[in-house]
């Protein structure tokens, strides 16, 4: 049975629970309990985002969730908040789970600190991959993609998107082609237009039945021969050294899509702030401040 208790309560509660005032942290360093006010405050205050993320997402509650929710939870936070604080996120959910986790790295650091690709120099970049994964780059620049994401695509006949959010009713005001559908982080599934060129290019790869691929851990059923994942992010980084001499990562092509779409919506009459609000559903999130960093 779910918990009828606040998200704060929930976090509170968890916590209590890991207390061990009074006793020393460095004699007790592995002990899986909080030994500061200080830190069980801090750890508090993670968990109550972390259980009101849950109850968005319908996953359930702190006392039912496990380690796989938590993946979910700590992938959509490394699109939101800085390295320091995605740390605290990771150190307090394993101390509530009493598991350890792996280390995500903030992409929203990674894109601060990266150099622009041109049009011009993502051409030249896919000349020098092989079909499936230039394919894969084309689609990212111009679809506006994660890479884990070209593993999912489906038409949106087959994988309707989630309907626990409220999407925008213009959403794909100016896009032209037809919808498909992948799943992002965070477990979200959203709409996507795919322009009728590449399109027709991807249905003339799909495979007769889809593979399992497994990237970083996470299992895929991939239904199309098109690069996608850490293997696409390998060679995009590789071509871009060859060609360029230099490479600041595949999630950077992302960013090229989304201050086009920002451009084209405001050339179609609409505010900064509502191509703001369109281009974040369309990349997948419902905070405008989120996508200040691709811009």
């Amino acid at each position: 049975m779910p918990s009828f208790r606040s998200p704060k309560a929930q976090a509170d509660h968890a916590i209590r629970q890991k207390l061990a005032i009074g006793s020393s942290r460095h004699d007790n360093r592995d002990d899986g309990m909080v030994h500061s006010l200080g830190t069980a405050r801090t750890y508090a205050e993670t968990l109550g985002t972390f259980s009101s993320w849950l109850k968005e997402e319908r996953l359930g509650d702190l006392r039912s969730v496990g380690r796989e929710e938590a993946l979910r939870y700590l992938a959509h936070r490394s699109e939101e908040v800085g390295q320091q604080q995605l740390d605290k996120d990771r150190q307090a959910i394993q101390i509530h789970l009493g598991q350890q986790l792996p280390r995500g790295m903030s992409e929203i650091e990674t894109i601060k600190s990266a150099t622009r690709y041109t049009k011009e120099q993502l051409q030249m970049v896919r000349e020098h991959q092989s079909p499936p994964h230039a394919m894969a780059t084309e689609i990212i620049q111009r679809c506006g993609l994660r890479s884990h994401e070209l593993l999912t695509l489906r038409q949106d006949s087959e994988q309707p998107r989630s309907t626990h959010r409220e999407w925008r009713s213009d959403l794909h005001a100016g896009q032209d082609g037809p919808v498909y559908t992948v799943v992002g982080k965070g477990g979200l599934c959203r709409e996507v237009v795919i322009p009728a060129d590449i399109a027709a290019r991807l249905e003339a790869v799909r495979l007769p039945e889809p593979v399992i691929i497994v990237d970083r851990g996470i299992w895929y059923k991939s239904c199309y021969a098109v690069g996608g994942g850490q293997a696409w992010s390998a060679s995009f980084s590789a071509a871009s050294r060859r060609v360029l001499g230099w490479s600041d990562g595949g999630h950077q092509v992302r960013g090229c899509w989304a201050r086009d779409r920002v451009a084209a919506l405001q050339e179609m009459g609409y505010s900064i702030a509502d191509a703001k609000a369109v281009c974040s559903q369309n990349l997948g999130h419902f905070r405008s401040d989120v996508l200040e960093y691709y811009l």
